[in-house]
């Protein structure tokens, strides 16, 4: 009786932990589309360090005041050695991410980021000569062939917008590979990433962000009317963004690797269906059927690198040192959005 009641809790705690994290995650995609559109503050590097700065100082209160999370240490030299490079890629990765919400819909927008385990797999079979196992290439083929029909029938299609979140994707693709030699040593959380980068992807981003949008900035706060509620959307979209990675945290710990794949693209069709019922950006047939393919073909991706992991950790997969195949690629990219 008692097995079967901790089964249950485990079971409503997973799903208690997937709908907190889809809340956050689909609150500030569409608070910082609402910024960008609603509120005409069109200056996307302010508000990614704006989001840079709340998430520095969440960080230190979680980890350092209310004492959540024990602090990792990092050695002074690996701060700028290992780090440093780190949070320079973790900074472009968020500013393409809000410059294509800048230009274009969030439901296509989503559909791009989608891309990311194409984008991961190509970039380490050129760059760094890794060889996949054959199903892995097989299952990104309806990923990158959804990716095309949905670019093709998208009414609202921006070149700028498109090219920012596919940037967006190369972006996020190299700061999870470079993750496996840069941190390696250190198993950092999501609490303790955002620790150490956000104040250095805002020391990095805060003079391109004063000198290319600080004056529009100040015309901004002079000329637009309800300026009080407007600023307080602002910055309260970069403390959810915060929250949004301490919720990571949460529902990794919550859920098994398939359930939060499965709940990762989930949550784009949910963050899709919101953005529309709000913006009610058009959206062709033909367009949502290449967004569904992109999300089953993602699914499919997740299916098969963990049935390969399986195998890998059963040991029905037996690989002689001197010839091994590289069959799982690092795509664990936990944090969304800051």
């Amino acid at each position: 009786m008692e097995d079967n009641w901790l089964c249950q809790w485990s079971v409503i705690r997973s799903i208690l932990a997937i709908l907190q994290w889809w809340g956050f995650n689909v609150t500030v995609i569409i608070m910082n589309k609402w910024i960008f559109q609603k509120l005409d503050f069109k200056f996307p590097l302010s508000v990614s360090c704006i989001h840079f700065i709340c998430s520095s100082i969440g960080a230190y209160l979680v980890i350092k005041v209310l004492k959540l999370k024990p602090l990792i240490p990092v050695d002074s030299e690996d701060l700028w050695r290992r780090i440093f490079p780190m949070s320079l890629i973790f900074c472009l990765n968020i500013v393409l991410g809000n410059v294509s919400l800048r230009y274009i819909p969030v439901s296509f927008m989503q559909t791009i980021k989608s891309f990311t385990p194409a984008t991961t797999v190509v970039l380490q079979w050129l760059v760094w000569k890794k060889q996949f196992d054959w199903r892995i290439w097989g299952s990104l083929i309806p990923i990158v062939g959804g990716i095309l029909l949905t670019s093709i029938t998208e009414l609202s299609f921006n070149l700028s917008g498109f090219c920012a979140a596919l940037f967006g994707c190369m972006a996020t693709s190299t700061k999870t590979i470079l993750a496996e030699s840069l941190l390696h040593g250190y198993k950092f959380d999501s609490i303790n990433t955002v620790f150490y980068m956000a104040p250095f992807a805002t020391m990095i981003l805060a003079i391109p962000a004063l000198l290319l949008e600080g004056a529009g900035v100040v015309v901004w706060l002079y000329t637009y009317p309800s300026l009080g509620s407007s600023l307080i959307i602002i910055f309260g979209s970069g403390v959810l963004a915060f929250c949004l990675n301490f919720s990571i945290f949460y529902v990794i710990h919550s859920t098994t690797a398939v359930t939060f794949n499965v709940a990762g693209n989930l949550k784009v069709a949910v963050a899709v269906t919101c953005s529309w019922l709000i913006f009610r950006n058009p959206i062709s047939f033909m367009n949502a059927v290449g967004c569904s393919i992109t999300l089953v073909g993602c699914t499919f991706y997740g299916y098969v690198r963990q049935m390969i992991s399986s195998q890998q950790t059963s040991g029905t997969r037996h690989q002689s040192p001197d010839n091994k195949s590289e069959t799982m690629p690092l795509t664990g990219d936990k944090l969304d959005k800051v």
